[in-house]
């Protein structure tokens, strides 16, 4: 009796220890699901690529002027202004125009401008993928952006087609957002991944200077064919955790800053006819200004999230001390040393005076700026793409190391000021390819001053 009772109660430990086990294994399988299913809220930059122009798109500043004297519309008045914007803008003999740009008279067409978004941002995407191993089809999400030139079919319908995404693969294009529309479509795929998991994203950068070319007399429209050149980036982005291991960096912040409400800033780059009724691009004087405040304006916000709290006090009490002492609003507000904050910085290569403006405002060292204005001087002003070309230079000279932070500050029409923040998440090797490789050796180089008088 005492055995069958011992018997008994051995089998009901067993089945309760089978239930137990049987509970725990359900347990993991749904924490298991949850944990896969639940919206990561880090962002990862799994790799990028630039566009390489070849060499035969170069345009040297000898050819552009040579090129603005055979040109009917410009009298010599108009050619000398080039030539001393062109002698102070920082830009090198590197840069590149397309084809249709180089030949005369230029083309501006819809075919030339559409046959210019090929070249570039095909190259970009076929260089990401050949160097990840991506399949189109494993593609979730699609953001472009490019602000002068919008066409139908849009620009991520041309990626679609020549690439081969799925029929439900997500497509969005960003247009008129100048040069900051780079970071709005990394801002944008950002809230995208919050809600839809476990995903891929491209994002594809770049302006086309085709159909911006100006033949006009208007000084302040003639400055975007003096600045800008073609140039792109395709870069892949995921939310998915089992790319953490991949990941050349992890977005930590994004901010935006718009003022759009102020005249001035919202006039100082402007798309309209001059007054012959040609289309053109003007930038006010007023840009640098305008770009100073939305700067301010900008970090007003990332200062709290990046900074140490010690820079945080003393950029308090300088704000107290101006308020409340009368002879304290005499003096400036304390800036920030945001070289606590971060390791390295990717200033817009807007232009030379921006770049040498921003330097002064965050109290930059030459080194600091140095990947701004190396990508102003080889590629010119390549609009939202120009961020990434310097982080390019960063890596390309091996200075990103692991844990370094990267800040990330462009301006665009509006007047945006936008800022990123990423942290490396892997021991890049500067051996990697990249569109700095082949002469990287090269650079920095001397880039003269000029002194006005």
């Amino acid at each position: 009796m005492e055995i069958s009772q011992l018997n008994q109660s051995s089998i009901t430990q067993t089945l309760i220890s089978s239930t137990h086990l049987h509970f725990m294994a359900l347990a993991i399988l749904i924490l298991i699901t949850i944990y896969r299913t639940w919206p990561s809220k880090r962002i990862y930059l799994i790799d990028f690529s630039c566009y390489s122009p070849p060499d035969f798109f170069r345009i040297p500043s000898a050819t552009y002027i040579e090129h603005a004297h055979l040109i009917d519309a410009f009298n010599e008045d108009l050619v000398d202004f080039q030539l001393k914007v062109l002698e102070r803008s920082g830009l090198g003999n590197e840069t590149c125009l397309p084809m249709t740009m180089n030949q005369l008279p230029h083309d501006g067409s819809l075919s030339a401008s559409r046959r210019e978004v090929k070249d570039v941002l095909f190259a970009a995407v076929e260089d990401l993928f050949a160097k990840n191993h991506i399949d189109p089809k494993t593609i979730d999400i699609i953001v472009s952006n490019c602000s002068i030139f919008a066409p139908t079919p849009s620009i991520c319908s041309m990626i679609i087609h020549k690439f081969g995404f799925r029929s439900n693969v997500m497509s969005f294009h960003l247009s008129g957002m100048g040069c900051s529309a780079g970071l709005l479509s990394v801002s944008l795929v950002k809230d995208l991944l919050k809600v839809h998991n476990n995903s891929l994203a491209l994002v594809l950068s770049m302006e086309a200077v085709s159909p911006g070319g100006y033949t006009g007399s208007s000084k302040s429209m003639l400055l975007t064919n003096i600045l800008f050149r073609m140039g792109g980036t395709a870069i892949l982005l995921s939310n998915r955790e089992n790319d953490k291991s991949t990941a050349r960096y992890e977005l930590q912040h994004l901010v935006r800053t718009h003022l759009g409400s102020d005249d001035r800033s919202y006039g100082c780059i402007f798309q309209q006819p001059d007054p012959t009724g040609l289309l053109g691009v003007a930038l006010s004087r007023a840009i640098i200004q305008v770009a100073g405040t939305a700067l301010r304006s900008n970090i007003i916000s990332l200062g709290p999230l990046v900074l140490p709290y010690a820079e945080q006090v003393r950029y308090g009490l300088s704000v107290i001390r101006r308020k409340v002492w009368p002879l304290g609003r005499d003096v400036g507000l304390y800036v920030p040393d945001f070289r606590k904050a971060f390791e390295h910085f990717c200033i817009h290569a807007g232009g030379r005076a921006v770049i040498d403006a921003i330097e002064c405002e965050l109290g930059l060292s030459d080194e600091d700026v140095e990947a701004s204005k190396m990508t102003l001087y080889r590629f010119g002003n390549t609009s939202s793409s120009s961020i990434w070309y310097e982080l390019c230079y960063l890596e390309a000279k091996g200075r990103v190391k692991k844990g370094d932070r990267v800040w990330q500050i462009a301006f665009g029409s509006g007047f945006k000021c936008n800022s990123a923040v990423w942290r490396c998440v892997s021991d890049l090797q500067p051996v990697v390819r990249n569109v700095w490789s082949d002469r990287i050796h090269l650079y920095p180089v001397n880039v003269p001053e000029v002194i006005d008088h």
